[in-house]
């Protein structure tokens, strides 16, 4: 009989995009949770509705689970992270303490829980796992953010000492692809420069300040792939790793870029009022590599032309 294999957030972009893999892998019987979005329709996909930050409905569709992938989360863009850092704490707080001691109660075996790398201190060179220093001042807008992570990393830790769920915590870079946001109000950078450029009638592209802070761009399906060797390969109760490119490109670099492979003939500007977040953060993920075998396999440039070809192929 096949395990089971619950995907939390399956409408939200990493979720989604882990719900197709697992559903055309074939290993698993996979199910997936939304909320308030329209549940997706796939042959051989059982869709459960829940709030997650009720603890009967965490109970209820973590019941029977062996593998939980937790990829449920609030999230926006770089304008609510200036002005609205609060929109990030409170409901993932609730939604992630619940997930993880229910999936405790149940003896869950696996549980794979997505961080990120807002925690990290700006740099240009990449940064390991253990370079986070919690006596360092985070970035302001990340602050609430960065150490909500942190509490989530270390409760998945907590947890892996009490019992028999294996956890896996992937601090990830700047994921891209298909079904990111593509909206100029709640979309990180990568989506919301896919939005500008193929915006109908645009003669410019508008970078929001000066276009110096480095990201490091990872294409999901590399993400994709990250959990399907640590679900395989990892065998510790606990293991906290990097994801990333190892590479960091100016969202000035990458405007040129995606305009330049659009094929459009499109003007850039800089409107310096608006918000932006002037830190670079890269990753060394050569933990990943090493115990999993895993690295990035998807070049910017190709990332690019692939997602401007998914985008424009999607019902407007």
């Amino acid at each position: 009989m096949k395990k089971k294999l619950l995907i939390l957030g399956a409408t939200g972009f990493i979720g989604r995009n882990l719900t197709e893999y697992f559903v055309k892998e074939g290993k698993y019987q996979v199910y997936g949770s939304y909320f308030r979005s329209r549940p997706l329709e796939l042959p051989g996909l059982t869709m459960v509705q829940a709030d997650l930050t009720r603890a009967e409905d965490v109970e209820r569709v973590l019941t029977g689970m062996d593998v939980v992938l937790q990829a449920a989360a609030v999230t926006s863009g770089a304008g609510d992270a200036a002005a609205k850092p609060q929109m990030h704490i409170t409901d993932n707080a609730i939604m992630n303490s619940l997930i993880f001691r229910v999936a405790h109660e149940l003896m869950v075996s696996r549980l794979v829980f997505f961080s990120c790398s807002v925690m990290y201190q700006n740099r240009l060179t990449p940064q390991k796992e253990s370079d986070f220093d919690a006596n360092l001042e985070v970035f302001p807008n990340y602050f609430g953010g960065a150490w909500n992570k942190i509490y989530f990393e270390k409760m998945c830790e907590f947890y892996a000492r009490l019992g028999q769920t294996r956890y896996t915590v992937i601090r990830h870079s700047n994921i891209y692809g298909p079904y990111d946001k593509y909206d100029l109000k709640r979309s990180h950078v990568f989506g919301a420069t896919i939005a500008k450029v193929e915006m109908p009638g645009a003669d410019k592209v508008v970078i929001w300040g000066k276009g110096e802070e480095g990201r490091d761009l990872l294409h999901v399906s590399d993400l994709v792939r990250f959990v399907k060797l640590a679900l395989e390969k990892q065998q510790e109760p606990f293991r906290l790793y990097n994801a990333g490119s190892g590479v960091a490109v100016t969202v000035r670099d990458l405007v040129q870029a995606v305009v330049r492979l659009s094929g459009r003939r499109l003007t850039i500007e800089h409107d310096l009022s608006k918000p932006s977040i002037p830190t670079t953060i890269v990753l060394d993920a050569q933990k990943a590599q090493q115990e999993l075998g895993w690295s990035p396999e998807v070049p910017l440039e190709t990332g690019i032309v692939e997602t401007l070809a998914w985008y424009r192929a999607q019902p407007r």
